[in-house]
């Protein structure tokens, strides 16, 4: 597969298992994974186990249809980047709420070795409120 393909795969399985394995097939051992400063699970987190316990779990359990809607995907060598929208609401408040991201990936040996998020949080963040 490519490295734009492993990219997608993560995004547009069948369902969000799907795309959570995929995740965890391509993901090298110690991935780093950082969370926009201003985000609600802002932070870098090493190892897909970090990953799921800091952003994953937590975005299952607090909110309702959480996801990310991919709009394009440019790729480059050992980067892609992934661009679109997030929607969901926040089980707490039931506000919900639309934020323009981009995440930025990166490979090594068909392996996702870091992923960065740039969100617009302030959406994210009035929903929580």
């Amino acid at each position: 597969m490519t490295n734009l393909e492993i990219v997608k795969s993560t995004y547009e399985g069948k369902t969000s298992e799907e795309n959570g394995k995929n995740l965890a097939q391509y993901s090298a051992e110690n991935i780093s994974w950082t969370e926009a400063k201003g985000f609600p699970y802002a932070g870098t987190y090493i190892g897909l186990e970090d990953i799921t316990q800091n952003v994953f779990s937590r975005l299952g359990s607090e909110w309702i249809d959480y996801k990310f809607t991919p709009e394009d995907y440019v790729a480059s060598d050992d980067k892609v980047v992934a661009y679109g929208t997030y929607t969901g609401i926040y089980k707490i408040t039931g506000k919900s709420f639309s934020a323009r991201v981009a995440h930025v990936w990166k490979l090594k040996d068909s392996k996702i070795i870091s992923f960065e998020q740039f969100v617009d949080s302030q959406t994210v963040n009035e929903a929580m409120k």
